[in-house]
């Protein structure tokens, strides 16, 4: 799998934290990974490893938005924005190996195809002052 192609999966995981209770996400973290098949063992650990990283630190994450987004919280946010800039945000402040710019992109691309006509800049204009 390409690193977008994982960042995509892990984004589809992580977007289901917002619909589930913390005692059921790993179940749904199974039943997703199940969906993805017989894809190759080091990329499934990848995203399984990401997702918990992530999960774990989401009052984090949503404090560090929360201190740049003006007049917006994460609990007003969309659901697939809040989901992309918590990915990018955690890939921007905790992993050393991803740059800052790709992350936006990578975060951008994705709302092109999964958000709204507006969440492109919207995500752009979030992450860019988190830089």
């Amino acid at each position: 799998m390409s690193r977008r192609e994982i960042r995509e999966k892990i984004f589809k995981l992580l977007f289901r934290a917002e619909f589930y209770e913390e005692g059921d996400l790993s179940e749904q973290r199974q039943l997703f990974l199940e969906e993805l098949g017989q894809e190759e063992e080091k990329d499934t650990l990848y995203i399984q490893n990401k997702f918990e990283q992530i999960v774990s630190r989401l009052p984090e994450l949503d404090e560090m938005v929360n201190q740049v987004a003006q007049g917006w919280k994460t609990t007003r946010m969309g659901k697939v924005d809040l989901t992309l800039i918590r990915l990018a945000v955690y890939e921007i402040k905790f992993e050393e190996d991803i740059p800052e710019g790709v992350a936006i992109n990578e975060a951008v691309e994705l709302a092109k195809i999964y958000g709204t006509d507006d969440s492109p800049s919207f995500i752009n204009g979030i992450l860019a002052k988190l830089v």
